[in-house]
């Protein structure tokens, strides 16, 4: 899980210096629409799919193992949850966290340090996650941006790879941010490829099936690189975002909070955070 084929990355790679340059050529001009650092334009992960997909309804437990293996449970938090009881979550069970570090490349979380250490503190695996807006400057700017504000990851075996969470636009200029599959999925793999240089990881992939088919092209098999956080608000996860064939995360519900499952053992999931690559 550590190399994409060079036919992929050609494909993808072609145009893409032309396309970076007219991208970070077009302003955006200041409105209420830009998010600022401790404002109130905060997308949590999932926060855009609800809204176009259907919310959950209702409180569900957590789905019948995927696996043999089993699965474990966990949220994932934003500055919408503010000051989280971190100790309460861990005796229901959780066992992992995800928290939004980064939006764009000019909102951070104000409630970031104490949720992503707090979770760490009362024994957690965690993890940041990233906000990201494609129409406002390219991945790689927006990859540095997240790991130089606490997206980074450590081989403590208790840091998962940090998540790029690719969803509907909140804002004005279309589902897809105004751009075509292959821009889509040339902005993706900027970031990724970005992270991976920072990190030594490949960050894991926060969507839909739903968008990601759409707005992606299906193009570039990610699948080969970045574990899938798949968001459906089911009693089942259905089909999963072209090409993987094999999910990492379910996000299951948002009541009362976003709960996950991980798709497989707890030794599974510490593999994950030490950068064993899980077998698709």
């Amino acid at each position: 899980m550590s190399t994409r084929s060079g036919a992929q990355r050609t494909i993808l790679r072609v145009g893409a210096i032309a396309f970076t340059s007219a991208l970070l050529a077009t302003t955006t001009p200041a409105n209420a629409d830009i998010p600022l650092p401790g404002g109130s334009a905060d997308h949590y992960a999932g926060s855009q799919i609800s809204r176009h997909e259907g919310p959950s309804d209702a409180v569900m437990s957590a789905p019948a193992a995927a696996s043999p293996e089993g699965v474990v449970e966990g949220i994932d938090v934003s500055s919408h949850q503010k000051s989280v009881d971190w100790t309460s979550h861990w005796n229901e069970g959780k066992r992992f966290a995800y928290v939004k570090a980064t939006e764009g490349t000019d909102y951070l979380n104000p409630a970031f340090e104490p949720q992503y250490n707090g979770s760490f503190d009362v024994g957690m695996i965690r993890g940041a996650y990233h906000f990201a807006l494609p129409d406002r400057s390219d991945g790689a700017a927006q990859a540095h941006f997240f790991v130089d504000n606490g997206g980074g990851w450590s081989p403590d075996g208790r840091t998962l790879p940090g998540a790029l969470d690719i969803e509907y636009n909140p804002y004005s200029g279309g589902t897809c941010y105004g751009l075509s599959g292959e821009e889509m999925a040339r902005w993706i793999l900027g970031f990724s490829d970005t992270y991976h240089a920072r990190t030594g990881r490949w960050p894991m992939i926060y969507t839909s099936t739903h968008w990601w088919n759409q707005c992606t092209g299906q193009l570039g098999d990610f699948s080969e690189t970045n574990p899938v956080w798949v968001a459906r608000y089911s009693s089942e996860i259905g089909a999963l975002p072209h090409p993987w064939q094999f999910h990492t995360i379910w996000q299951y519900t948002s009541t009362p909070l976003d709960q996950n499952t991980f798709n497989g053992s707890y030794d599974r999931l510490i593999a994950l955070s030490t950068g064993v690559p899980l077998a698709q």
